[in-house]
């Protein structure tokens, strides 16, 4: 089946397009941070002719421990969304949680994510899909890749423009895997597909009421999604990842990301002059 092709301002993801980079970090925790982060990221990412939508959380609503930090909130967190916006002029990215944040958070970021834990909802579903917007759906640890297609089908006919990404599958306690032929199986449901490089190394809850991680494996990870054939790939991103309030282990610094995207424009340019 021929994968659509969703336009976001300038950014373009989908068949035939460039390979687009979502990054940004875990959760919000400030406006200067996010700007600076936000600034560094675009700059890297441009001068690896990439294009970069800017991803951050306002809440993060299902962590591990209940006196975990979960970020800002929906009214500042949008405030600061928004001033990275006129700031950088970025692509910008978030996830819900409730149905009634939808239409709210649609005036400010152009795709709308549905948390990996929550992709079944329908509700959550189809309000994201009436915003009209781009919807990132993550693949649950729990959900078989083909079996997406539904979660993409309430989107579609709610009439939103789908998106599925690939972060990792359950496998037994505090561990996940990546099956890379995900990749190719979730393109039966018609829609660009993506992977989450550091979602994926995530060790779920192995750190004692919060996530481990592997970051090492991150780099590998991501040149194999590349070589299989993805429309984009997933990257948290921190300006101190080790002093991060959330998935700080599994999360890359601006030079890391420099060093994961330079991997990633090689093979790229790899696979144009194969095809």
């Amino acid at each position: 089946m021929l994968t659509a092709t969703i336009d976001i301002g300038p950014v373009t993801i989908g068949a035939g397009a460039s390979l687009v980079v979502i990054a940004g970090p875990c959760v919000l925790q400030d406006q200067s941070s996010a700007v600076e982060l936000a600034r560094t990221l675009g700059q890297i990412a441009k001068r690896h002719s990439l294009a970069l939508v800017f991803k951050a959380s306002f809440d993060k609503a299902n962590r591990t421990s209940g006196e975990s930090f979960r970020g800002p909130g929906l009214d500042q967190g949008l405030d600061i969304l928004k001033t990275v916006k006129q700031e950088t002029k970025l692509c910008l990215l978030t996830d819900i949680h409730l149905p009634q944040q939808a239409a709210r958070v649609a005036e400010v970021v152009d795709i709308i994510q549905i948390p990996a834990f929550l992709c079944r909802q329908t509700d959550l579903l189809v309000a994201a899909g009436r915003t009209g917007k781009p919807v990132n759906i993550k693949k649950g640890q729990f959900m078989a890749p083909g079996d997406m297609i539904f979660a993409a089908e309430k989107v579609k006919k709610a009439g939103g423009q789908p998106m599925l990404t690939e972060r990792g599958s359950a496998f037994g306690y505090h561990d996940l895997v990546v099956d890379m032929r995900s990749l190719v199986w979730m393109r039966s449901a018609g829609v660009p597909v993506i992977f989450d490089g550091t979602h994926s190394v995530q060790l779920p809850g192995a750190a004692g009421g919060s996530s481990g991680g592997l970051r090492e494996m991150i780099a590998p990870l991501v040149r194999s999604a590349v070589a299989t054939g993805v429309d984009g790939i997933y990257l948290e991103v921190y300006l101190e990842p080790d002093k991060a309030p959330c998935d700080g282990a599994n999360s890359l610094d601006p030079q890391a990301f420099d060093s994961v995207l330079g991997e990633v424009a090689a093979i790229q340019k790899a696979l144009e002059l194969m095809s």
